[in-house]
């Protein structure tokens, strides 16, 4: 049986090049980072040679780099962090209705705890809505955040203009001898590997990013924190990273996403390129094979391996499911919600229907996907779709 993995925004293989990089720090180079010794100091070395690496790739100082378990974690940090240090300044929070749960629940966690936040709405492609996003940020706003592309639209947002509108906000405040600081964080781990990452073009105050969205290891990620950000840790201990994030440094790890993240990058452009083609054509012929379905996110401002389809009157779940029993592996938003039975709040953002929401597959291709693999599904899901819908009996009209 064919096996189609088409489930990249969920996690990726990890690259045979980055495996064997990790490989001598687990049985060979294993000594704690903090210990004096020169098992201590030849993991301290490559900790720091990682952050080096990563740090050139943001065009940021190695100093601003912070190494944490997961993108999970480093977007808590950003958001719980930089709230609770700068509370005694303000208690806004802005940041966009259609984000990944590693920053809605952490902003909900804020509201019990005093802070007033605003989920800025976003169009019926899943971009920002500017005029009402620079609304709702105020004088009482300390940290916004938006994510750089989703994670289950692939729509990519103006990142790089919205940190042209914070840092007029700076100014602003500046003039006016308002000493109330505003961060501006982003939520980088899709766009990695396809869009540029330089911190000073993007004008954030911090990013996040982890491995196994590019072919790194899982439970890794970076956090950058801008020199000067106010944060405050959410994990003590030993006071590893600089205070920041306490934990015996995971140094196999640590030199297996920098890697990760070197590779992913110098190739950007010739995967967007190769992905992109390959995404517009297996749109196009779902389009033309299967009826009554939509293209959720915007079809040009999106990721190249993404694809998010609704297909009407019948369950995302079960052509799921089908798809499966056929080799073929996707998703029906994001991985991380996949036990919940609630319908996904981006697709419902976009102003779609609960049976837009209730039909949606996600595709997501990686550097082993090929045209061959497209066409394998093209065959399959169209048979899929006509025999559950046979037996649906629900008749969304368009």
């Amino acid at each position: 049986m064919n096996k189609i993995y088409l489930d990249n925004a969920a996690t990726t293989p990890t690259d045979a090049r980055v495996v064997k990089a990790m490989d001598p720090y687990f049985n060979k180079i294993y000594g704690n980072a903090g210990s004096l010794h020169q098992s201590g100091r030849e993991s301290k070395v490559a900790i720091l040679n990682a952050r080096k690496t990563i740090a050139q790739i943001l065009n940021c100082k190695p100093e601003e780099i912070i190494f944490t378990g997961s993108g999970t974690e480093s977007d808590n940090l950003a958001i719980l962090g930089v709230a609770r240090a700068n509370k005694k300044f303000g208690n806004g929070i802005v940041t966009s209705n259609i984000e990944h749960h590693a920053v809605l629940y952490p902003c909900e966690q804020l509201e019990s705890e005093g802070f007033q936040v605003t989920f800025s709405k976003v169009d019926n492609s899943g971009i920002l809505i500017l005029e009402d996003f620079k609304k709702a940020i105020t004088d009482n706003t300390i940290l916004v955040s938006v994510m750089y592309a989703n994670n289950e639209i692939g729509t990519i947002q103006p990142i790089a203009e919205i940190g042209k509108i914070i840092k007029e906000i700076k100014e602003n405040r500046i003039e006016r001898n308002i000493n109330t600081p505003i961060y501006f964080h982003t939520d980088a781990c899709q766009a990695a590997g396809y869009l540029d990452l330089d911190v000073q073009k993007l004008g954030v105050d911090l990013l996040t990013l982890n491995g196994s969205k590019i072919y790194g290891p899982k439970g890794t990620g970076v956090l950058y924190v801008k020199a000067g950000t106010k944060i405050d840790p959410i994990i003590f201990g030993g006071g590893q990273e600089n205070g920041k994030r306490s934990g015996t440094e995971n140094i196999s790890g640590i030199v297996g996403l920098a890697l990760a993240l070197k590779i992913a990058q110098a190739n950007s452009k010739k995967e967007a390129e190769k992905e992109s083609k390959l995404r517009d054509y297996f749109i196009k012929q779902l389009s033309t094979k299967i009826s009554k379905l939509v293209l959720n996110g915007d079809a040009k401002k999106r990721l190249p391996n993404n694809i998010n389809i609704s297909i009407l009157d019948i369950e995302g779940e079960a052509m799921l499911l089908w798809l499966d029993k056929y080799g073929i592996f996707c998703s029906t938003g994001s991985a991380c919600d996949s036990q919940s039975l609630e319908p996904s709040h981006v697709i419902l953002a976009l102003g779609r229907p609960y049976e837009y929401a209730n039909g949606n597959l996600r595709f997501t291709m990686g550097r082993q996907t090929t045209k061959k693999d497209l066409d394998y599904v093209l065959k399959v899901l169209p048979k899929i779709v006509e025999d559950l819908r046979a037996i649906s009996p629900v008749n969304v009209r368009i």
